[in-house]
């Protein structure tokens, strides 16, 4: 199971829904790249409490490379001021580390 596979479930089973992946795969040419929303959201997710979340998954040897693209991306500012809360889901098999940027 994919890291974001993993965040989907762990995120509904934390009651948040919906959850949708707003990651998306850019076609170039030869290649592509893929584009996060605001530039570092893999997961968008509502809770019933009223909390947005914005969810970046990865492995969790990556934690580290992510947490530090999202706190030098010019969106981090105006997506805190809107109140969206803002984690990062480090994989390691079925255990997950999660840090919160908001």
């Amino acid at each position: 199971m994919s890291p974001t596979q993993r965040s989907l479930k762990k995120l509904r089973e934390d009651g948040y829904e919906p959850v949708e992946i707003v990651e998306k795969y850019v076609r170039t040419g030869a290649g592509g790249f893929r584009k996060d929303l605001f530039g570092f959201c893999d997961l968008l997710a509502l809770h019933p409490n009223g909390e947005i979340l914005c969810c970046q998954t990865t492995s969790r040897s990556n934690v580290s490379a992510r947490v530090k693209k999202i706190e030098d991306h010019p969106n981090l500012d105006i997506v805190r001021k809107c109140n969206i809360r803002i984690v990062v889901h480090g994989w390691d098999k079925d255990r997950c580390r999660e840090v919160d940027l908001s």
